[in-house]
């Protein structure tokens, strides 16, 4: 009986980490895209709009380089999800990040012959 019981508690485990990663965390990273791109805007704004003040204009560049470093690490963390995913030749039928499944492809790596021998 306590080993249904284990399991079950191990499925429910495995869905509460499903729903964290489609309804928060997936909402989260495109939100914070979405304020890394305005905030980078702002900053076109504030130098575009202030060009007789340096202190604004100073200002606006930093906005502008900030917004484009949080664009960049987010770019950047894309890549690196993609580069893994064709590396273990996951197709993007496999991953379905709305039912938070992934079926990976059995693994057998293979040697070159006469590499260990």
């Amino acid at each position: 009986m306590s080993l249904i019981n284990v399991a079950y508690a191990g499925e429910s485990l495995d869905q509460f980490i499903k729903n964290v990663d489609k309804l928060i965390i997936n909402p989260l990273i495109i939100l914070l895209f979405g304020l890394a791109t305005a905030y980078f805007f702002w900053g076109v704004f504030k130098l575009i709009s202030n060009t007789d003040n340096e202190k604004a204009r100073s200002d606006g560049k930093k906005h502008m380089l900030f917004g484009i470093v949080g664009i960049t690490i987010m770019l950047a963390v894309w890549t690196i999800l993609g580069i893994i995913t064709n590396t273990l030749n996951i197709s993007s039928g496999e991953i379905n990040p709305q039912q938070g499944t992934v079926h990976l492809n059995d693994y057998t790596p293979s040697t070159p012959s006469g590499f260990l021998h």
